[in-house]
């Protein structure tokens, strides 16, 4: 089989369109498994040796900000630390699993096990671990939009 790439710039970022001849369409599912099991590694320090270490952002459940780092939460329990500031890890990270709940935390719905409506017009999710974490005003819309 040979694979040609070509660029669209109208299309979305995080978007593939594969194109194949009518005859080649009962491997479509065998091709959109193999390429979904591509994942990009994430590179996060760990905090106890100060080592490069990479980790599938699957694996992830929540990253928060702390100054001008990250701490990325996985589901193991390990803690690790990521060299860039929240706003930035959001624009990277890939936005059908990951979400921004408030100024300093993005969770992976993946995770998420249950969410409840709290006072101040807030949502309180936990996550598969038992962590909980408050959605905000700000944030809620965008929230209802990926989970509902």
């Amino acid at each position: 089989m040979k694979v040609i790439f070509e660029t669209d710039s109208s299309m979305e970022r995080r978007i593939a369109k594969v194109v194949t001849n009518p005859s080649e369409q009962l491997h479509w599912e065998g091709i959109d498994e193999a390429i979904s099991q591509l994942e990009r590694k994430l590179v996060v320090i760990n905090p106890k040796n100060n080592r490069n270490v990479q980790i599938q952002p699957s694996s992830i459940l929540a990253i928060e900000s702390e100054d001008r780092m990250c701490n990325v939460r996985l589901i193991s329990g390990e803690r690790y630390l990521l060299g860039k500031r929240l706003k930035f890890v959001e624009k990277d990270m890939d936005s059908s699993h990951f979400l921004k709940i408030n100024n300093s935390t993005i969770i992976n719905t993946k995770h998420i096990k249950a969410f409840a409506a709290t006072g101040h017009a807030r949502i309180q999710v936990e996550l598969a671990d038992g962590s909980s974490y408050y959605v905000s005003r700000y944030y809620i819309k965008n929230f209802r939009g990926k989970l509902l």
